[in-house]
């Protein structure tokens, strides 16, 4: 059964059309995303199914006392509240149950009350707003608040602060969160994976495929909408295709529709031009013969003509931003290492050894938790920070580009053309070349830069990094805001870019296409996996397992011989020859890798003993990792 439903939906912006003629369903407990490029209209018709705004025309009808849970913006009122306010915005309805229940109990604890036939109407009053509380689950309502604020990783101790008082990633989080908290029967989730790190989004994600409600997800996030929704609905030139399928299986189906409607549409066009020659002979026919019959034939077929439906011709590619991504030379093998990085702000520390270098060539994701020290590592390597213990060494030749997560820009008033033409040191012929490349065309290049969007705003400073010519690119979260086309162009760029890429990332599909190697931020420290997030995530997984396996040999093992004291002083020698055993390895393995990367050193002018050398040393470094983590287990 559908709770929400609309048929040939229109809206304009201005003069500008936005929906034309778009039909949908959403049936109850359906999760579907809602996708299409920057300003194809998902937001409009988000804000139509929230009973925002009204279609200009078109039939759009709600289940009867449906319950929608919308927040496109932060409202102004969460300034002023607490954060625990916030998160129980959804329960405001249950909030004045209950304090009209705690009213009741006072006038009913009066003695004069108990007295009077007033106490009648006071105990049915009551007994109506306990079974109303009670059924919207208000006895539950702080223990759900806690559930999704643990997942969303927001502390208790958090829940006094000033909401206001906030960082941007911080209010959105908990924005979310109470959307989440409230559980409406339609959930409308616009971009809900921003600022949310790695543990964040897979809670969310499981959150969702048990949410008994019905969800509509905007999201950029292509490996989050493989996991979460089973419906596709694409908004494209104005109109809606509704695919019954995931992220991937929709890419599948479009491409066969597409294919599909492109042959039809050839098919008719002959048919056309067949009818419109068949015109044109009838009525030369009828002019030469003075003949009202051809005539009439002619007018026959003009009339069916007119009737035909015509097939939309469909754009089999569209155009993206276009990342010219060619450094101006190429730097040393060695880019960058860093030794026993150390940093700690007001005592608390966030790198507590962390280690590691890139080489010419490495596509690496750097991974970790929000608050785990990754735009710290950032700003180290650049200078813009010092170490407390620790340093950095830069290779030869090395002309970095950096892409920062956030740059404030309410203090620019220029249009993106002047922004451009000052920052870049180009002409305005040049400047609106490039800026087309960038989708920013006609008068989008005269719009002011502080009205931008985030996917524009992010376009346009990749724009300017491009212009640099770097041979080395530290991106903090790139794909931010872009949409799904630009994101793929900008993996395709960075695929294709023979320079050396550091990004941090949360878009795991992001990761999977373009990273060789995955670092991990945990605890101050930096641990190195071979391959992209998939690979990344195996080896987790074997890692945690390798530490379980000591444990659950200690609980099998019984010596029906001996005594508890002796078993335990037994099992307590095995366990120290066991890390003596590991220890050696160890150390073996660690003076193999260094003889290695003493070989790599040497190995330049021989691409293919190059390659083998690296392949090993990568083979030794995962063995090492191992053994390590089973003597961590064992201590």
């Amino acid at each position: 059964m559908y709770i929400v439903n609309g048929q040939q939906l229109r809206a304009y912006h201005g003069a500008n059309l936005i929906l034309d003629g778009v039909d949908f369903e959403i049936h109850e407990g359906e999760k579907a995303g809602l996708i299409g490029r920057n300003g194809s209209g998902k937001t409009t018709l988000l804000k139509l199914i929230a009973r925002q705004n009204t279609p200009d025309e078109g039939l759009l009808t709600h289940k009867k006392d449906i319950r929608i849970g919308y927040l496109p913006q932060i409202p102004e009122e969460f300034e002023a509240m607490t954060v625990h306010e916030v998160l129980a915005y959804g329960y405001r309805e249950l909030q004045e149950c209950h304090r009209q229940m705690s009213w009741l109990e006072q006038e009913m604890s009066d003695p004069d009350a108990a007295a009077t036939e007033r106490m009648e109407k006071l105990l049915k009053s009551y007994a109506a707003l306990q079974e109303r509380f009670e059924q919207a689950g208000g006895y539950e309502m702080e223990a759900n608040i806690n559930q999704v604020a643990n997942g969303l990783h927001i502390p208790e101790s958090a829940y006094k602060r000033i909401f206001g008082s906030l960082s941007g990633g911080e209010k959105t989080r908990i924005a979310l969160a109470s959307q989440l908290i409230g559980k409406p029967d339609l959930l409308l989730l616009d971009e809900p994976t921003n600022h949310l790190d790695l543990k964040g989004l897979e809670w969310l994600e499981q959150f969702l495929r048990s949410y008994a409600g019905a969800c509509v997800i905007v999201s950029h996030d292509r490996y989050f909408l493989d996991a979460v929704i089973g419906k596709v609905i694409e908004i494209e030139d104005g109109e809606a295709h509704t695919y019954l399928t995931h992220y991937s299986g929709y890419l599948k189906e479009k491409e066969e529709r597409l294919l599909i409607q492109f042959a039809d549409y050839q098919e008719q066009q002959k048919r056309i031009k067949k009818m419109k020659e068949a015109i044109r002979r009838f009525e030369e026919w009828g002019r030469i013969g003075d003949n009202e019959k051809f005539f009439k034939k002619a007018a026959s077929i003009r009339k069916a003509l007119e009737r035909m439906e015509l097939i939309k011709r469909p754009v089999l590619e569209r155009q993206s931003a276009d990342f010219d991504l060619n450094p101006q030379d190429r730097s040393g093998r060695k880019v960058v290492r860093f030794e026993n990085l150390h940093k700690a702000y007001a005592g608390r520390p966030i790198l507590a050894g962390a280690e590691g270098s890139l080489e010419f060539g490495e596509k690496v994701a750097l991974l970790g938790d929000n608050g785990a020290g990754k735009s710290t590592l950032l700003r180290l390597l650049l200078g813009n920070e010092q170490p407390d213990v620790g340093h950095v060494e830069w290779g030869s030749r090395v002309e970095y580009g950096y892409l920062a997560q956030q740059e404030e820009r309410e203090e620019l008033s220029d249009t993106v053309l002047t922004f451009f033409r000052k920052e870049a040191a180009v002409e305005e012929g040049e400047a609106r070349g490039i800026l087309a490349r960038y989708l920013f065309y006609g008068a989008d290049v005269f719009k002011p830069v502080r009205m931008l969007s985030g996917g524009e705003w992010s376009r346009l400073r990749l724009a300017l990094l491009v212009m640099k010519k770097p041979n080395l690119l530290l991106l903090d979260e790139p794909t931010n805001h872009l949409d799904i086309d630009s994101r793929e162009a900008l993996e395709e760029a960075l695929e294709a870019f023979p320079g050396t890429v550091m990004v941090i990332s949360h878009d795991r599909y992001f990761v999977n296409k373009l990273a060789r190697r995955v670092w991990e931020l945990e605890n101050g420290r930096l641990t190195s996996y071979l391959g992209g997030f998939d690979d990344y995530r195996e080896k987790k997984r074997q890692l945690e397992d390798i530490c379980k396996v000591p444990e659950k040999r200690e609980e099998v093992v019984v010596d029906k011989g001996k005594g508890t004291a002796g078993s335990k002083a037994e099992n307590s020698n095995q366990a120290l020859a066991a890390m003596e055993k590991l220890e050696r390895r160890i150390t073996a393995q660690e003076a193999a890798l260094t003889a290695l990367e003493a070989e790599l050193e040497q190995a330049t002018d021989d691409p293919v003993r190059l390659e083998e050398l690296w392949n090993a040393r990568e083979e030794q470094r995962e063995r090492l990792d191992a053994l390590l983590a089973e003597w961590i287990a064992l201590e």
